[in-house]
């Protein structure tokens, strides 16, 4: 069966499709770091695929949620992981929970994740995810980003919605050395962007790959104002 061209097999060997999402969609994509593939390969991601689609949790597609949002293919959540450099004691934030995949992920390698989504269901379903993966340091709360982000400063950020300009508010929420996984730009020619704030607040930006994902929102529209 397909659905939205994502391949849905009836029955899945859950261990060997998920070592072939990290050595053929993740690794292929340059995805080297070993503590990287390693935290991919500790997260059953078929726990935070909806039910409907469980048997298209490793395919290196989109899957569809509410809200008109998605999650993001494997290649693509690997290379935000990678390009964060994140250590054992960092402090992270994730901007746009969805179902807590990239959450759980980012768990494997940090000491702490705060992740924040404008939907309510999906802070709740996230947590419960979150739970029966047995993932414990992660701290999920309903928020609009493009108002208010969570106190405190984060040694990495990743942004898993796209914006038109870079707000300045993600790069003031870094710590020194930290660093911001962002999408900037306009349909269909995105930008992935890694920003690191060193230690004299100057800013470096790196552009990583192009992409097209759906644009981070406030209420129910896209967010086009100063990003």
């Amino acid at each position: 069966m397909v659905f939205n061209n994502i391949q849905v097999h009836a029955t899945m060997n859950t261990d060997l499709v998920r070592r072939q999402m990290v050595e053929q969609q993740i690794r292929t994509w340059d995805v080297f770091d070993a503590d990287v593939l390693s935290a991919f390969g500790g997260v059953a991601r078929n726990h935070f695929v909806p039910a409907e689609l469980r048997n298209a949790a490793y395919a290196d597609d989109e899957i569809p949620l509410a809200h008109g949002q998605c999650m993001l293919r494997p290649s693509i959540v690997g290379r935000i992981v990678q390009a964060l450099a994140i250590h054992a004691d960092d402090e992270v934030l994730d901007v746009g929970t969805g179902t807590g995949y990239l959450a759980a992920c980012l768990a494997q390698v940090a000491c702490k994740v705060t992740t924040i989504d404008l939907f309510e269901d999906f802070v709740v379903q996230a947590e419960k995810n979150l739970d029966e993966a047995e993932v414990d340091n992660v701290s999920a709360k309903c928020m609009d980003a493009t108002k208010e982000l969570p106190d405190g400063h984060f040694d990495a950020i990743a942004v898993t919605g796209s914006v038109t300009r870079l707000d300045q508010r993600f790069v003031a929420a870094l710590k020194p050395g930290g660093r911001l996984f962002i999408v900037v730009g306009d349909s269909p020619a995105k930008k992935a962007l890694l920003i690191k704030r060193r230690s004299d607040d100057a800013v470096e930006t790196t552009d990583l790959f192009e992409t097209d994902i759906p644009a981070l929102v406030t209420g129910n529209k896209p967010a086009v104002f100063s990003f």
